[in-house]
Parts: C-alpha cells; sequence; structure tokens
C-alpha cells in the first residue's frame, strides 16, 4: 500500500488537526453566546432563525434549522427556524430572472422581519449570494451573523455577529461551524425546555 494511503496518515492527521481546531474555538465562547442570546431572544419574541450558504453550507444551513424546527437534545416546543436553501422553484427561478447571486437576499426581502436572525455560512466569507443576503438583513433591521473562515471575508464587513474559525482548510472549516452550530442549538434549547432535563435518546438511536 502506498504511504500517502497510510490511515494513520491520513486519518490520524485529520483527527489531530480537528482536535486542535476545536480547542481554539475556546476563544469564541463569547461571540458564541452572544449568537445563541440572540437567536433565542429573536423566537421567544416571535420571530424566526434563517440560514443560508452554498453546498456543504448549504447542508449545515438545512441541518441546523432542522435542530431547532425538531429536536436537537431534549424535549421542547418546536422553534422557529428556516432555511433559504430548500426550495428549488425560488432558487431556480429567482436564479434564471435575477441572477444566482440574489437567490438568498430575494427571500429575505420576502421572509425575514425586524427582529429575525440571519446567519450567513461561508467558509470564504465571499459567497456573493451570502453577502447580499446579509446586506438585506442589516438594511431591514434584522440581526446578521456570518460564519466563516479566517479573516471572514466580506461577510465579516457586514455581519453584527462574526463567527471566525482559524483556518483556510475548508473541510476543518466546515466541521469547526457544524459543531459551533451544534453548541448553539444546545444552549437555545436548554433555554427553551420545559426542564433542565437530561437529553432524551431517540429511536433511531436504540
Amino acid at each position: 500500500m502506498s504511504s500517502a494511503l497510510d490511515p494513520h496518515i491520513i486519518f490520524g492527521n485529520a483527527i489531530v488537526e480537528h482536535i486542535e481546531l476545536a480547542r481554539k474555538l475556546q476563544d469564541q465562547q463569547p461571540v458564541l453566546g452572544a449568537i445563541a442570546a440572540a437567536m433565542a431572544e429573536a423566537i421567544r419574541s416571535g420571530g424566526k432563525v434563517l440560514w443560508c450558504g452554498n453546498g456543504g453550507s448549504a447542508a449545515d444551513s438545512q441541518h441546523l434549522a432542522a435542530e431547532l424546527v425538531g429536536r436537537f437534545r431534549r424535549e421542547r416546543r418546536g422553534l422557529a427556524s428556516l432555511a433559504l436553501t430548500t426550495n428549488t422553484s425560488i432558487l431556480t427561478a429567482v436564479g434564471n430572472d435575477y441572477g444566482f447571486e440574489h437567490v438568498f437576499s430575494r427571500q429575505v426581502e420576502s421572509l425575514a422581519n425586524p427582529g429575525d436572525v440571519l446567519v450567513g455560512v461561508s467558509t470564504s466569507g465571499n459567497s456573493q449570494n451570502v453577502v447580499n443576503a446579509l446586506q438585506a438583513a442589516r438594511s431591514r433591521q434584522i440581526i446578521s451573523v456570518a460564519f466563516t473562515g479566517e479573516g471572514g471575508g466580506q461577510m465579516g464587513k457586514i455581519a453584527e455577529f462574526l463567527f471566525e474559525v482559524p483556518s483556510v482548510d475548508t473541510a476543518r472549516i466546515q466541521e469547526m461551524h457544524i459543531l459551533a452550530g451544534h453548541m448553539i442549538c444546545d444552549w437555545i434549547e436548554l433555554d427553551f425546555s420545559t426542564t433542565q432535563q437530561s437529553p432524551v435518546v431517540s429511536k433511531a438511536e436504540l
């Protein structure tokens, strides 16, 4: 077997990089707490959390919206959250009529209200359709959050809250985005749980 295919190298290096990067997130606990608190307050006030991104970041958007609407680990009421990546008719119509760079901003104009929270997810921080969505949010008194990689890109200059993963490796950045998203969901869920009970084990886990 080629040394390039040695699992101790391929898997071992990835695990070490992941752990080292996760440790660096310790310094970002204040901003993650602020983001979670803003989301909880928006939902409590009758608003919602919206998410958008491309590719893997689109998948993260749908994943995290589902954790809030359904259940992360505890029983509580459904929480209003929406991924702007899921309606193919909207995405293709707006992309065709106005351009792909407007597929999320058009939905922000249509669906978001002042006090809602919009989370833009992009490893580069420069995805134009996400940048445009954050700009639309800022102009409408919608709380804007950016999940990015190192430097923050254009999104970091627009968003009110920036969660910036200190890496330029797309895979590692995406792993930290979903880790941060899960921690935020956990925080929000604890806030909305009727009691501070232990996590529920789903039927799928039995």
